[in-house]
């Protein structure tokens, strides 16, 4: 552009030392001025159009600086889910693995329950059944001994006393050193044959 100014300008000394000076140079001076306005036209045109690309990539650039903090704001975000989410997904699966557990454990107490059930009623049965007689046989062997017995002693000791026709007879036996016939021999002793 303002290599055309500068022909422009040559051309019109060249004219002015011609011999058609005035309206030549006049003509010139109009197409100088007019190419002049244009050139400054063009000038501020293109001023403003820069300036607007200049304020469209400022713009662009704040927009994609803002994208990428928003993306590794995004990403921060994203991992810390992730981890949250595995936290979750381990703690779920203990507590199924708890819940598995205490399910085994709550099956094995009803199966007791049920044992102990029926445990509990073959003893009621038994216990209607056999106490009745276990208490009349009782009975019987004290009305033909007249033993009476201690129940409160060690598994091992007999005590108790012999009610005999004149006297009573304490019995104190460890049955541990002796043998079941020496015992039973014994209290067999007490046993008045006379009817």
């Amino acid at each position: 552009m303002l290599q055309d100014v500068m022909d422009t300008g040559e051309s019109m000394v060249k004219i002015l030392k011609s011999s058609k000076a005035d309206d030549e140079l006049r003509k010139v001076r109009e197409k100088q001025q007019c190419f002049f306005e244009r050139h400054l036209d063009t000038k501020k045109t293109i001023t403003l159009v820069l300036n607007g690309v200049v304020q469209c990539e400022d713009e662009a650039s704040q927009k994609l600086l803002d994208m990428e903090g928003q993306k590794s704001q995004a990403e921060r975000e994203l991992n810390s889910l992730e981890q949250e989410l595995q936290q979750c997904t381990a703690r779920s699966q203990n507590m199924d693995s708890e819940l598995q557990f205490l399910q085994r454990e709550l099956e094995s107490l009803r199966d007791s329950e049920q044992e102990l059930q029926t445990l509990q009623q073959e003893v009621d049965d038994d216990t209607t059944e056999v106490i009745p007689s276990a208490i009349y046989v009782a009975q019987l062997y004290h009305k033909v001994t007249k033993i009476k017995w201690e129940y409160d002693t060690e598994p091992h000791i007999l005590r108790g006393v012999h009610y005999g026709a004149d006297l009573a007879t304490p019995i104190n036996i460890d049955t541990s050193v002796r043998s079941r016939c020496s015992v039973s021999d014994e209290l067999w002793n007490f046993v008045s044959t006379e009817w």
